[in-house]
């Protein structure tokens, strides 16, 4: 096992509290514990609010790795009760509630897709359905007993709805008893947690202290943009990068980011040390260096962390031929036409869209090609013969092979 300093110099990299003082306490006390020379029990939770993992759910699995491979125990944990409600940490409003019954579906790709970073012999899967659907309305009282409504009102999220008088719900106040719980149920020494969280994860070592427990160390990260450059990453915003997404999808999702937005990338995601990527700042800043160089640089780096060295100049090479030179993919897929399709039948059983309803919202954007000609109808059949390339947005390529007609010989 690597020396304290080491695992220190490594963990505590990326670490934001907004507050000097936390910082330096949670340090001196990760120090501590790292001293004890045991694997730390390590956690974070994930809840299934849509069914795929995001680059901006990585930033902190990350970060469990790097414990994994100094030799700490991780705990991945999907917050499949805690999902019913929805961190209201970094909202405005009230999230929509789910049932237990969708949380679990939403939740079945978790695993698979943790493991692109987690190493799977490695890590412990737990869902915290399994000690919060037991607890009795007692308990809850108990847990609640610990905190007071006005811990909970000076939140920021809390405290602009409140002065609005926009409505907040009571079962909100309950979000943070239940992931406090978790650290209690895990017996965990850090959990780990976006900045916006730091309340629930504080309240966490209050309960571990009333159960007789030793307090959790919290590690809080900064939130990695969307795709835009200006909100949270996020599957309802649209803004997001799947960690299951194609390498080519990834490359191409990430050089649409706004110049301003690499710099949260580099620190959040790459493998550039601090001092790399403050060169590349400098040559940027210098002139010597184009955004555009630098931005890809980081997506050949980002698809090579979630996919490997060969799938990065794959992507790249697509990149070059599709966007720079203006050239359509040679190894799209093929999809074979059915009789009597139109284009948004096609678009849909190609895989190329979602839903029906994606497939007409494109072609009313321009968003939709054949043969590089703009679609412009709605109901506009799809050509029945020979074949031709499909194109929805920019990324998606298909080459359609048209039935041959079936007329009398």
């Amino acid at each position: 096992m690597a020396s304290v300093d080491e695992q220190l110099s490594i963990l505590m990299r990326g670490v934001d509290f907004g507050d000097d003082q936390i910082y330096e306490t949670m340090k001196k006390e990760l120090r501590s514990r790292l001293s004890e020379g045991r694997p730390l029990r390590v956690y974070c939770g994930y809840d299934p609010t849509a069914t795929d993992l995001t680059l901006g759910h990585s930033v902190t699995m990350r970060k469990l790795r790097q414990f994994q491979d100094l030799g700490h125990h991780v705990v991945f944990l999907i917050g499949t009760f805690t999902g019913l409600i929805g961190d209201p940490s970094d909202k405005v409003s009230a999230r929509s509630q789910q049932t237990l019954e969708e949380a679990l579906v939403k939740s079945k790709t978790y695993t698979d897709q943790a493991f692109h970073i987690l190493d799977r012999e490695r890590t412990e899967i737990r869902y915290n359905h399994e000690w919060l659907a037991g607890l009795s309305f007692a308990d809850v009282i108990q847990l609640a007993s610990h905190f007071t409504v006005q811990q909970f009102l000076v939140r920021d999220n809390f405290s602009k709805r409140h002065a609005n008088g926009d409505p907040i719900w009571l079962h909100e106040f309950f979000y943070a008893l239940m992931q406090a719980y978790d650290a209690v149920a895990l017996q965990t020494d850090v959990q780990l947690g976006g900045t916006e969280q730091l309340f629930n994860l504080m309240a966490g070592r209050k309960l571990q202290q009333y159960f007789g427990q030793r307090p959790q160390i919290p590690l809080t990260f900064p939130i990695l943009v969307g795709t835009d450059g200006t909100m949270r990453m996020s599957k309802s915003q649209g803004n997001y990068i799947g960690l299951a997404e194609l390498p080519e999808d990834m490359y191409g999702k990430i050089m649409s980011l706004p110049d301003h937005a690499m710099r949260n990338y580099f620190d959040l995601l790459s493998s550039f040390d601090p001092d790399e990527i403050e060169d590349i700042e400098k040559q940027i800043a210098a002139g010597s260096l184009h955004p555009r160089d630098a931005k890809m640089m980081l997506a050949r780096d980002l698809v090579t962390v979630y996919h490997d060295a060969s799938a990065a100049e794959r992507a790249e090479a697509h990149f070059r031929r599709v966007f720079q030179e203006g050239h359509i993919p040679t190894d799209m897929p093929i999809f074979r036409l059915s009789e009597n399709m139109t284009i948004v039948d096609l678009l849909f059983d190609a895989g190329m869209v979602s839903s029906k309803s994606e497939a007409r919202r494109l072609i009313q954007q321009g968003g939709i090609r054949v043969d590089g000609e703009l679609v412009s109808e709605i109901s506009a059949p799809a050509p029945d013969a020979g074949e031709y390339v499909l194109q929805a947005g920019k990324r998606r390529f298909v080459r359609v092979v048209a039935s041959p007609p079936t007329g009398p010989h």
